[in-house]
């Protein structure tokens, strides 16, 4: 039982600590969306470490699926909509995190460990959606 919960138990440790490290090391917030859109526009100066944070997880993500392939296979729910659907859900979530100044992983990690109001509001935001999502499509559609 307690071997079921470990993987997790470990991913979010070391979500935390990343974290805290770039925090600490950098001042920086490790809200994904804002990494990446700050790589679309990049100033000079403050691209290399955006750059080895995204390749970090770009490598972790490569290795997981190397070293347990069926981590990846996707859900049965995919085959509803194909790759089409994900594409659409994708945008909408960048859209999203764009217009809500942040993601799941800026706001729900970063910021709130960090008391923000803003980024609990936000959070809650997200969660309620996703919930919502959910019902709709799998009790109403």
């Amino acid at each position: 039982m307690l071997s079921s919960f470990l993987p997790p138990l470990l991913g979010g440790a070391l979500i935390g600590l990343s974290a805290s490290l770039l925090l600490l090391a950098n001042g920086r917030v490790a809200g994904i969306s804002g990494i990446v859109g700050s790589l679309l526009a990049p100033v000079r100066g403050d691209i290399s470490w955006r750059v080895l944070f995204l390749g970090g997880l770009l490598t972790g993500g490569l290795l997981l699926a190397w070293l347990r392939p069926g981590s990846f296979a996707p859900p049965a729910s995919l085959s509803v909509g194909g790759v089409g659907l994900l594409v659409a859900a994708g945008l909408l979530v960048g859209f999203g995190s764009r217009l809500g100044n942040g993601c799941t992983s800026g706001h729900g990690v970063c910021g709130i460990s960090r008391g923000s109001v803003r980024s609990i509001a936000a959070t809650l935001t997200f969660m309620a959606t996703g919930v919502l999502t959910v019902f709709l499509i799998r009790h109403v559609l």
